[in-house]
């Protein structure tokens, strides 16, 4: 190893060390994993968790990383969110057991791929090194079963808004959370009334013609550049709404997140491609219990 990068390597560990995001409390999660049959994929994407947020459904995403199982996971950014951290520390035991299934996930042998978005920009400097298991990169070409080469990166490079005016992004970064807020409370709500979860702010999004527009020409602008760059297709995250859609020949693919839409997308064995909507995946099992158990 190279001098400057063993320098590199000590000051990233230096700095991970000294982070209280990284300082887990035990020696174990506070809620340690069930024994359960888990789905096996072949790749799965998740982004956009927000770790660090009260808006992330850290207790849904445990949920999902308990009941599945990858050869390979890519993690497409914002997985912490360094924004809202350094406005004001939140980091509660659950958001501690998703950061120990993802570093357990990488002790069992599954390849775990970091891609930093704009929310943890401050991991991109460590691009190239890898962390208990854990590969930190600007971005990666998956090879899918069936002979596809897919660009995976988070996506905000392609955000205009986030490119040319950081300052109107924060701006609707706190609208955003102002929003989340709202969504928190209704879904507090709905417990209580026993309905299932249920996104406020993705149906805003579907119902406000410029969310709409915004959306599509981000996910055009994506698969054109992934077209420039000779790949089949390519996945990424950062906006928010999950998607599979062809797009002048390219498979444009958008793994959603884990605040609003609780999605991740996964690749089957044969190379298949589905994105899994984790709410309903739970309304589902539980309604088959519910009949199992009245039989």
């Amino acid at each position: 190893m190279q001098p400057d990068k063993e320098f590199a390597m000590d000051a990233a560990r230096d700095f991970l060390a000294d982070t209280a995001v990284f300082r887990l409390s035990g020696d174990s999660e506070a809620r340690p994993e069930p024994k359960r049959e888990r789905r096996r994929y072949r790749t799965i994407w998740i982004s956009d968790i927000h770790l660090g947020t009260k808006g992330c459904n850290a207790d849904m995403l445990i949920d999902f990383l308990d009941s599945t199982d990858s050869e390979t996971m890519y993690l497409v950014g914002d997985i912490i969110d360094g924004w809202r951290l350094k406005k004001r520390f939140y980091w509660p035991a659950e958001h501690n057991d998703v950061v120990w299934r993802i570093l357990k996930r990488a002790k069992r042998g599954t390849r775990i791929v970091y891609i930093p978005g704009n929310h943890d920009e401050m991991f991109r400097q460590f691009t190239g090194l890898d962390f208990g298991g854990v590969e930190i990169r600007r971005k990666a070409i998956h090879d899918t079963a069936d002979g596809k080469r897919l660009l995976v990166l988070h996506g905000d490079e392609f955000d205009a808004v986030m490119l040319a005016h950081r300052w109107l992004a924060h701006l609707g970064d706190m609208a955003y959370e102002l929003l989340m807020g709202l969504n928190r409370w209704v879904n507090a709500v709905r417990r209580r009334l026993e309905l299932p979860y249920w996104s406020l702010s993705k149906m805003a999004k579907h119902k406000v013609k410029n969310a709409v527009e915004f959306i599509s020409h981000f996910e055009e602008v994506v698969a054109e550049q992934a077209g420039k760059r000779g790949v089949d297709g390519v996945v990424c995250g950062h906006i928010h709404t999950a998607e599979i859609r062809e797009i002048e020949g390219i498979d444009y693919y958008n793994d959603g997140d884990w605040v609003e839409g609780c999605t991740a997308l996964v690749e089957h064995f044969d190379g298949r491609m589905e994105i899994l909507h984790w709410a309903e995946e739970m309304a589902l099992r539980d309604a088959v219990a519910e009949a199992r158990a009245a039989a």
